[in-house]
């Protein structure tokens, strides 16, 4: 499994406007600029976050995006399945994949269970949680 650019960007974008609102929208020229994302592709992922009532379009002069709810409220999976869809690793752990050897495959439990893991630490991080950095990273991250 492997997250897309458009995935890793869609949560740079709700970060971006979680610490630049402040009650007012913030427009995707600025999170272009800040983020080093093209705004084309800002607006297209911008418009599968907003039909999917992550973020709410404020028309006008001093328009832009707002976040629909608070930040603690969002969760990393939510987010990053706006652009990724079901992040399966393997296709037996798709309900819908047909396999001749699912009853004799000693490996799909396994696959499923990873699945599981990687669902539910996706699901344990919140938005906020980024912002407050509450996770333990793996790696270090120089600043």
């Amino acid at each position: 499994m492997k997250v897309s650019t458009r995935g890793r960007y869609a949560l740079r974008i709700m970060l971006d406007i979680a610490i630049n609102s402040n009650t007012k929208p913030v427009s995707f020229k600025d999170i272009s600029s800040r983020q080093g994302i093209s705004i084309k592709y800002m607006e297209q992922i911008g418009s599968l976050l907003n039909k999917a009532g992550l973020i709410k379009s404020v028309r006008g002069a001093q328009g832009g995006y707002l976040l629909v709810k608070s930040p603690r409220e969002y969760t990393i999976a939510e987010i990053i399945g706006v652009t990724e869809g079901e992040m399966n690793l393997v296709p037996c752990v798709d309900c819908e994949f047909s396999c001749d050897n699912i009853s004799d495959c000693l490996t799909a439990p396994f696959w499923k269970r990873m699945n599981s893991v990687i669902d539910d630490f996706l699901k344990s991080y919140t938005l906020q949680d980024i912002l407050d950095r509450k996770f333990d990273p793996i790696i270090t991250i120089e600043e």
